[in-house]
């Protein structure tokens, strides 16, 4: 795609990941317009650097037509652990065709083919994707640097790293902000037309080994704290139902059986600079400098 200043849809650009892309396109001049919900997301939208805001449902079709009416290309990164992510998925790539869009560049996840039901899910959306027509690019990061970011607030109140999985499971990352900027790369230029790519960083590190890096940062001691599933779950629950707990168990019984790795050569290259590591994502997260999308830095 060469069109100069090129009107792109984001899917979810007022959230936590997909905001992270739009101030990304931005920068490179694009014409963003925000795909939201509420009029609470579209002031957030904005602030991440929408310049158009459109109002529609990934499950109303005929929303989503109106979402894409002259957009040169989408931006889709579905929602996490929800029972139709697929579905969704597949509507984003159907609306693009029937709006004759240039491009669509979807955010899944690496190792699609693993057995984990939140990869499974993205494989129909890449398979849509390869049969489309459309120009395409898929983004495959791994694990977020971002979701130390969720767990924060135990970093510094409690002086702990807790999560549900063993302190010993060594988890390839990456920072989003990264991977926002390969999509930004894909959606306003053509050199990653038609290609997948995983995403990481190159470090792969147990909790031990981030907990050093944090305590260093923050020159104080802060300690690795493995907690059961169920006393996660008492803590998150509440913002999931019992189906995204499910996965969310599944997910982390994965890390500790099989860990997860990623290669970060394709990532570096691409950016043409080395990835953002955990010393630097958490070097800005405790500055308070903005790391995850939305109106408001961590």
């Amino acid at each position: 795609m060469t069109t100069t200043n090129p009107t792109v849809l984001v899917v979810g650009a007022a959230g936590r990941i997909a905001g992270l892309v739009v101030p990304e396109l931005a920068r490179r001049s694009a014409v963003v317009r925000g795909l939201v919900r509420s009029e609470d997301q579209a002031a957030t939208a904005q602030k991440n650097g929408a310049v158009e805001v459109v109002h529609g449902d990934l499950r109303d079709p005929d929303s989503l037509d109106e979402a894409v009416r002259g957009v040169d290309a989408v931006f889709h990164i579905g929602p996490a652990f929800v029972a139709d992510e697929a579905q969704l998925g597949l509507e984003v790539v159907a609306a693009a065709q029937r709006g004759g869009v240039g491009k669509v560049v979807f955010s899944g996840v690496a190792h699609p083919s693993d057995r984990l039901e939140n990869h499974v899910s993205k494989r129909p959306v890449e398979d849509a994707l390869f049969r489309s027509g459309l120009t395409f690019a898929v983004l495959q990061p791994v694990t977020l640097y971002q979701n130390i970011g969720l767990v924060w607030p135990g970093v510094l109140e409690r002086g702990e790293l807790a999560e549900p999985y063993s302190n010993t499971a060594r988890i390839a990352r990456v920072d989003y902000r990264d991977v926002a900027e390969v999509a930004a790369i894909a959606l306003t230029e053509d050199r990653l037309d038609y290609g997948t790519f995983e995403l990481c960083s190159g470090e792969m590190l147990d909790r031990h080994e981030v907990v050093a890096v944090i305590s260093e940062i923050l020159g104080r001691p802060v300690r690795a704290t493995a907690l059961n599933f169920d006393s996660w779950a008492a803590v998150a629950g509440s913002r999931f139902d019992a189906q995204q707990l499910a996965l969310f168990a599944e997910v982390f019984r994965s890390y500790d059986e099989h860990e997860h790795g990623g290669n970060g050569l394709v990532l570096e290259t691409i950016l043409g600079r080395r990835p953002r590591t955990l010393r630097d994502y958490v070097r800005d997260l405790a500055a308070g400098e903005r790391t995850h999308g939305g109106a408001h830095s961590a």
